[in-house]
């Protein structure tokens, strides 16, 4: 085998959506089955359940519908997420639901995406759910998207139906303002066109579903991000029999952007105080540095006050603090978003309470219009601002997800009540 075909291509999470019945879970079932991901008594499993409902083949939906009512219904209600591997890349797959009752759902699959699989039913083309998840997509900041027209064996594998839903679906994309868009055609039910090619639809010289996500770019790679390190926990061994962890003080949690190494210069935000990195762990051992997503243990050359909520960052790259966000949110509470109420922003590992100051627009999910608006019901999407009690340490969404996300959390009850996109 050449160097190149063993090259870790890193990880790609990336989502299936589309409306109800495009084939999205059948579709993930054909990518696990065509590269060889399924154990043999799995396999067994849905071909007993198959048979139990009459069916003439493998139902291969049922490899990520897990949930009882889900497979009595055949619909996906809630997210599944499935993992797998090829020689050069490991996959982490999350099947969003396809009724409109379930879009928070979708936006949750969708916020740590790096790239979409939109499907459409070649027989029904382009749907308001097609359009509906593919702003969702935008939105959420998912940067590749692919459309990929499925059941093509029910309309005889037609070119011509293919190009006419390709152009349908590009002169809503330029309306909304997607412009990294893939088509691809496809069988879900046969296997045409995602692993292997298939004999149907010779007309089309593209690449492969497969062929689409193994040359995919990892997420953090198209552009430098600053170093950001949200502190989890201040960790203080006590053991007595070993000395030297007496004045042992790290600080633990994930890089959520950037790297870092012994020896840069930092910052401890809020309070503004410097020092430089003495060490880098992971369980004990030194590593020198740490990239983006690993979870590590930072120690500092100098004993400054750092605690949970705190962000690490390099001195030359600090973000901006601020007492007011302006973020896209998806509501997702049955009740209503409450102008007279205090809510909780959690942004990364630091709370801050929360008044909604205005409302710009609400997004009309079914004509893609902005709306004038002064509640926010449960699925709704719409600009608003915050006003804060403390200040928080942000970028915007584009530029970091990381740190351009947030959850705002209801004091009463503390559940999730919302998601936010920083602008």
């Amino acid at each position: 085998m050449s160097a190149h075909q063993v090259e870790d291509h890193g990880l790609l999470r990336f989502l299936t959506c589309g409306s109800v019945d495009d084939g999205k879970s059948t579709l993930i079932g054909r990518l696990l089955f065509d590269t060889k991901t399924i154990l043999a008594d799995t396999l067994n499993a849905i071909e007993k359940t198959s048979q139990k409902r009459g069916l003439g083949a493998v139902d291969l939906s049922l490899l990520t519908d897990g949930l009882q009512a889900e497979r009595e219904q055949g619909i996906t209600i809630d997210v599944a997420y499935r993992y797998f591997s090829t020689g050069t890349r490991k996959y982490i797959i999350a099947d969003a639901p396809g009724h409109e009752q379930y879009t928070r759902n979708m936006v949750t699959a969708a916020s740590t995406a790096n790239l979409a699989i939109i499907l459409i039913d070649a027989r029904k083309g382009v749907l308001t759910q097609t359009r509906r998840h593919s702003k969702l997509a935008s939105l959420v900041g998912i940067p590749h998207l692919v459309v990929a027209i499925n059941k093509m064996d029910l309309v005889d594998y037609s070119q011509e139906t293919y190009e006419k839903i390709k152009a349908d679906y590009l002169a809503f994309a330029a309306k909304v303002g997607i412009d990294d868009v893939r088509f691809i055609p496809l069988s879900a039910l046969n296997g045409d066109m995602i692993v292997e090619r298939g004999e149907q639809l010779a007309w089309y010289d593209g690449p492969t579903l497969m062929e689409i996500l193994e040359a995919a770019p990892a997420a953090h790679t198209e552009h430098d991000e600053p170093f950001r390190f949200p502190v989890q926990y201040v960790c203080r061994p006590q053991d007595s029999a070993n000395p030297e962890l007496h004045d042992y003080r790290g600080f633990m949690g994930r890089v959520e952007s950037g790297s870092i190494k012994v020896g840069d210069a930092v910052t401890v935000l809020p309070n503004g105080l410097e020092s430089t990195v003495k060490a880098v762990q992971i369980g004990g051992v030194d590593i020198g540095a740490a990239f983006t997503e690993q979870s590590v243990t930072i120690l500092l050359a100098d004993e400054i006050d750092c605690s949970r909520g705190d962000m690490i960052v390099k001195t030359a790259e600090a973000p901006a603090a601020v007492k007011e966000i302006r973020a896209t949110v998806c509501w997702l509470a049955e009740a209503p978003l409450d102008r007279a109420r205090t809510y909780l922003i959690r942004h990364t590992t630091r709370d801050s309470k929360a008044k909604l100051t205005g409302i710009d627009h609400r997004l009309d999910v079914n004509t893609l219009e902005n709306l004038p608006a002064d509640k926010l019901a449960m699925n709704d999407i719409a600009e608003v601002t915050f006003k804060l009690a403390q200040p928080l340490f942000v970028d915007p969404y584009t530029e970091n997800r990381g740190t351009g996300a947030f959850i705002v959390i209801d004091e009463s009850n503390n559940n999730t009540v919302g998601a936010g996109m920083i602008l």
